[in-house]
This record gives structure tokens, C-alpha cells and sequence, in this order.
């Protein structure tokens, strides 16, 4: 599972199809309808909010219009719940580990676009950016 701290914008078709897929699934852990994934470490910083549903919410929504911008049709009726206001903090060295993480993966199947990404991505809309280390939380391949 991974969900992206950068802003979906940077993803390529698959990257964003995925992260769709993939936060679905988290929204089904989270509450509770499903029996995999449950202890998976991306979803701590879901957990640790006030209104994690409403995060994943917002999160997913995020890809949608992202989506909607490439003129791709996400399903927003699965989106579960109501998107909140409540933001995330993000660590500049999380997103500078995932700028390298996809950049890897875009030079295998987009390779295009990978040099378009930056090297101090922007982070996905729910994020505000602070500094630190790469998160606790990350499984570095």
C-alpha cells in the first residue's frame, strides 16, 4: 500500500489509478471492513487524527479532482463520509524520499515524466510541510 504525501498531480496514469485503488482499500481498513491490512504503517498518520475517516475522505477526493483534470472518471460515490479540514503534517525528508521512490518507479514505466519531478515536490492537499527525517512509519525498500 502506498499513499502518496506528494501531490497526485506527479503521478502517472498508473501511479494515480493506483493511489486510488490503494486509498479505497485504506478507507475499508479503517473502518473496519476488511480484515487485511490492519496493521499496515502508512495508515498510522491516518489513525492518529481526530477524523480519520474524514482524512481519508478528503485524500480521496483529492485524487478525484486530479483525476477529473486528466479527464479520467473516479467513482466519488466511494468515497466514504465527509471530507474534513483537519490537515496532515508531512516531513521534507518524507517527501524527498518519495520524489526519489517514484522518480524510480516513472523511469521504468513513464519514463518521460520522470524528469519533470522535482526534486522539492509539492505535497498532496492535505499535507503542510515540515522539517524533518523520513517518517518513522516508511518501509524503505
Amino acid at each position: 500500500m502506498r499513499l502518496w504525501s506528494l501531490h497526485p498531480r506527479y503521478l502517472d496514469r498508473q501511479g494515480l489509478v493506483a493511489c486510488w485503488r490503494e486509498s479505497l482499500l485504506a478507507q475499508a481498513v479503517l473502518r473496519g471492513d476488511t480484515k487485511g491490512y490492519r496493521r499496515h504503517p502508512q495508515l498510522l498518520r491516518f489513525r492518529a487524527t481526530d477524523d480519520p475517516y474524514g482524512v481519508v475522505a478528503s485524500y480521496l477526493e483529492q485524487l478525484a479532482i486530479q483525476a477529473d483534470a486528466r479527464g479520467y472518471r473516479f467513482d466519488r460515490s466511494r468515497i466514504r463520509g465527509s471530507a474534513t479540514t483537519e490537515k496532515l503534517t508531512v516531513t521534507d525528508g518524507q517527501l524527498a524520499y518519495e520524489a526519489t521512490h517514484l522518480r524510480a518507479k516513472l523511469l521504468g514505466r513513464s519514463p518521460d515524466l520522470a524528469p519533470v519531478l522535482p526534486d522539492h515536490p509539492d505535497p498532496h492537499p492535505l499535507f503542510t510541510v515540515v522539517d524533518g527525517e523520513v517518517a518513522d512509519w516508511e518501509i524503505r525498500a
